[in-house]
């Protein structure tokens, strides 16, 4: 029976080798046997652009992660990846190096049989309006322009400095106005005109079963990889579940 797999909040970092590890035997392992594995957004903590895979100071772990995905969509695994609120830099060249797919957020696709929304999940979290006006800023081609023109080191240096201050403005919002507004989410339901839902970014893993328009439907929220956590949604013709590490 083909499965699908889907993954999302990785957040792989240097900083954090037990999540890389988990995430490259995840690869080899799970993946290896899956139909299709879909990314939906944050793999890396944060990325500065696909020039780090060839530049003398690039980060060994994005060469890594090539490396890997690379193993397995060679092996016949379709790969997709879908940009998070960390990773939207990943580019063309990324794609080529490592034989993936980039999804746009939104997305539908036929998963196992079954029209599938997919999402990073964070333009469903509307109450949140200081992170929506910097995601408009930053998704715009005058930014991106911009940050890309700095070298690579200065780069790293403003990512950091930006993570360092999201971690204080996170820490200091009511924890419902950085999840899922459940108006956003039904319009997205309607929008689409489907009866599932997959997405990340809230780190809330769960299944919320719902009704939209008099319609059975069910939201799944993916689990981030930090920490002991860390697990991904297998979907099959039998339907979906989530599996933790």
């Amino acid at each position: 029976m083909a499965r699908w797999l889907f993954i999302s909040d990785l957040h792989l970092t240097g900083e954090r080798p037990e999540a890389n590890e988990r995430f490259f035997r995840f690869l080899s392992e799970e993946a290896a046997g899956a139909r299709a594995l879909c990314v939906l957004g944050d793999l890396f903590e944060y990325w500065i652009g696909d020039d780090e895979l060839d530049a003398p100071d690039g980060d060994p772990l994005a060469r890594d992660a090539v490396h890997a995905l690379r193993e397995l969509t060679n092996s016949g695994v379709t790969v997709q990846l879908m940009h998070g609120n960390r990773d939207f830099l990943i580019g063309d060249r990324f794609a080529a190096a490592t034989g993936v797919s980039i999804l746009d957020d939104p997305t539908v696709l036929p998963v196992a049989g079954t029209p599938t929304l997919l999402m990073h999940g964070d333009t469903l979290c509307t109450d949140d309006h200081d992170y929506q006006a910097w995601r408009r800023t930053a998704r715009s081609p005058e930014w991106q322009r911009g940050f890309l023109a700095a070298p690579l080191a200065e780069r790293r240096r403003q990512i950091l400095q930006m993570r360092d201050k999201s971690r204080e403005v996170v820490a200091a919002k009511p924890a419902e106005i950085m999840d899922v507004n459940p108006g956003a989410v039904r319009d997205a339901f309607r929008r689409h005109d489907v009866r599932r839902l997959i997405h990340g970014h809230t780190h809330r893993a769960a299944y919320h079963p719902m009704e939209v328009n008099g319609a059975r439907c069910e939201r799944w929220v993916l689990p981030d990889w930090y920490g002991e956590r860390g697990g991904y949604l297998t979907v099959d013709e039998m339907g979906a579940r989530l599996v933790s590490f």
